[in-house]
This record gives structure tokens, C-alpha cells and sequence, in this order.
């Protein structure tokens, strides 16, 4: 049972491996293609591929560009012409999780590394300390020259990226920067998506703008830079802001079984306040708050506004299409590419703190406040 619970990468891996090792494939015989490998084994060619690159990182296969994957000799031979696409060849990227977004990042990056002769190898350490951790430590002794890292915050195992860094090994972030070391990051212009919300639910009238995230500010860069762009679209307009209506560090009081209750509560309490206008972390919180409010017969946007960010695929498909900040994916992972195949080949070994621009989406959560709004019995 277990074998059956192993990925179709690793098991195709194991099946080519016991050829090679029994010598039914010799050294410096071609193996069977991506395609044909995934038409062998009925999967898709990105597994295939994973395959060849995990064979490739294990050291007994050496890929040449353009023309195939060749068995290798273990007495260290160096295929001819340099045009071998060694183990370290291979860059890294470790992500807290895989959606839609995440597809195109790893599409940005894998299409100039393609292009660069280099092989993206993809981790997903599934919001975990822990396995971002183990990651951290196995993938620099494992072959591969290089890491692109989103980060699960950036408060959590900065001792070991220090480490990295010092030791010379080449790292990217994106998503996330750190305040505290000089890594190179590639992250959208939070700061500015944070202003431009605020900034236009003040253009559209609202001056009670509360601001809501689920995880506290100080626990990613990301949202830390939002917030600051929000409290500077309110200060530049001349309006104070309220600790009272910023909501935050709530994610671990949330459960399947209290969310309706809790979130109702809380947006009960906010209307309660004042507030006409709610600018979320990112879409799928402003998703729950939304679902929420439209139970209680809060009207949107005539009652109330909310916007969030990221512009996942979600926020087209809601009851209210949501208003949000776009990020450009495919840009971060594209440019994260480009950056660490310089720090690899050493042709810019600078410091780089690179800001991709986002972009206003605006739909059919917020407009101006047409109704004051009283709601009772969420207390």
C-alpha cells in the first residue's frame, strides 16, 4: 500500500533507476524523452520531467539541450562540449503552498531558466516551519545551485537563511523581503497596493476604512507594507487612524466549526463603529468577510465596501465579483529567475530589492456609501 501512495515522478524515477542500475540502460545510452516517457507511464509531461531532473540531481543521468537525457557514467564522466545540464544546473524554488498564482510564478521562472539552460525543481513545504526548515538544510546538499524562496513568514527561521546567505549560497525571495539581511527579493509593490486602495475608498467617500488581517502585521513583509501604505493614504488625506477598526493576528481563533459566528461578530462590531469600508489582507479573507455580511443583510457595496488583493481566480466568482489589488505573478517569477542565475554565474553578486508594480482591479464590491447602517444582534 505504500508504494501506491508514492507521487508518479517517483515512481517513474524507480523504474528507470533499476534499468540503469542493472544495466539494462548502459552508460551514455539515450533514455526515453519527456513525451514519450509520459506517454509511457500515462502521466503529464511536467512529471516525466520532474523524473529526469530528480535521476539528473542523483547523479546518474546527464541531460544535453536539444538533444536528450543520457545514462552517465559513475567514474565522473563530463559529457562532451560542456552541454550537459548538471545537478548543478538545477535551482530550487520552495513554496508555503500551490494555487493558481503560484502556477504562474513557477512559470515565469521556469520559462527564463529554460531558456538559460538551468532546471527549476519545485518544494512545497505546506505552511510549516518545520518542512520549510528541513528544505533549508537538505536542498543546498543536495546539488543544486541555487534557491528561490517564498518565504511561510519573515519571522520564522531567519537563523538558518542567515546562514545561507553568508555561506555564499545563492538565494532569492519573493513575496517576502527580510528587513535584517541583505538577500535579494522580488516582491509586488505592497506598500503602493496598500495606498491605492485606501486612497480610493477615500476618493469614492469613505473615511471610516478598516483594515483586516488575519495574521499579525510584524509576520510577513507583505502585509506589513500594505497596512503602511493604507496608513499613509489615510494620513495624507488628512484622516486619523483608529487602532480601534484595525483587526488583526486573529488566523489561530479561527476553526471550520466558529468562522460563521466569528467573522459576523467581528464585521458586526466594525459596522457597529462606523466603518463603510474594509480592506482585506488578500481576496479569500475578503471572501469569507463578504459571504459573511451578505447573511447578516449588510448590503454590498451600497452598505459596505470591500476590496482585497491578489486578484486570485476567486474573486471573479463570488456573489459581489470583488474588488482587489493585482499581482503580476508571472513577472516575480521571472525576475527572481534572472536574479539568481546571476548571483550563480556571478555576474551581478549585488544586493537587489526589486518592487513589481500592481494594478487596481476594480468590480462590483465597492463604490460610494449610500446608506448609514446599524446591525443587530451579532453582539
Amino acid at each position: 500500500m505504500q508504494g501506491e501512495n508514492k507521487p508518479l515522478y517517483m515512481v517513474i524515477m524507480e523504474r528507470l533507476k533499476e534499468k540503469i542500475k542493472s544495466g539494462e540502460y548502459a552508460p551514455d545510452q539515450q533514455l526515453p524523452t519527456e513525451v514519450e516517457l509520459a506517454e509511457q507511464s500515462g502521466v503529464s509531461r511536467i512529471t516525466s520531467k520532474r523524473a529526469l531532473i530528480e535521476l539528473e540531481r542523483e547523479g546518474l543521468i546527464y541531460r544535453i539541450r536539444g538533444s536528450g537525457s543520457y545514462v552517465k557514467k559513475q567514474e565522473g564522466f563530463i559529457p562532451p562540449d560542456q552541454g550537459a545540464v548538471h545537478s548543478n544546473r538545477i535551482i530550487s524554488m520552495i513554496l508555503p503552498y500551490m494555487a493558481t498564482s503560484e502556477l504562474d510564478t513557477i512559470k515565469g521562472a521556469s520559462d527564463y531558466l529554460d531558456a538559460k539552460g538551468y532546471y527549476l525543481s519545485i518544494h512545497d513545504s505546506n505552511w510549516s516551519k518545520d518542512k520549510e526548515k528541513e528544505l533549508l538544510l537538505r536542498v543546498p546538499k543536495n546539488g543544486p545551485s541555487g534557491i528561490i524562496l517564498y518565504p511561510i513568514s519573515t519571522i520564522s527561521n531567519v537563523d538558518l537563511i542567515h546562514a545561507i546567505h553568508w555561506n555564499d549560497y545563492p538565494i532569492v525571495t519573493i513575496d517576502q523581503y527580510f528587513e535584517s539581511l541583505p538577500i535579494t527579493s522580488v516582491v509586488s509593490d505592497n506598500f503602493e497596493g496598500g495606498y491605492m486602495t485606501a486612497k480610493r475608498l477615500i476618493e469614492l467617500g469613505h473615511d471610516r476604512i478598516a483594515f483586516v488581517s488575519s495574521i499579525s502585521i510584524e509576520f510577513r513583509s507583505s502585509v506589513r507594507d500594505r497596512y503602511q501604505g493604507y496608513c499613509k493614504a489615510l494620513k495624507d488625506h488628512k484622516i486619523t487612524i483608529d487602532p480601534e477598526i484595525v483587526v488583526t493576528d486573529f488566523y489561530r481563533d479561527v476553526t471550520a466549526a466558529n468562522s460563521k459566528t466569528f467573522y459576523k461578530e467581528m464585521m458586526a462590531k466594525l459596522i457597529q463603529s462606523g466603518v463603510t469600508a474594509v480592506q482585506t489582507e488578500h481576496d479569500h479573507l475578503a471572501v469569507d468577510l463578504l459571504k459573511n455580511v451578505l447573511e447578516m443583510g449588510v448590503q454590498v457595496p451600497e452598505q459596505l465596501s470591500i476590496v482585497g488583493f491578489d486578484d486570485h481566480l476567486i474573486a471573479q466568482h463570488v456573489e459581489v465579483p470583488l474588488t482587489t489589488i493585482a499581482q503580476n505573478y508571472n513577472e516575480i517569477g521571472r525576475k527572481a529567475a534572472e536574479l539568481i542565475v546571476q548571483l550563480i554565474e556571478r555576474t551581478d553578486t549585488g544586493h537587489h530589492s526589486v518592487k513589481v508594480p500592481v494594478r487596481w482591479v476594480e468590480r462590483d464590491s465597492s463604490g460610494r456609501p449610500s446608506d448609514i447602517l446599524t446591525v443587530q444582534g451579532h453582539s
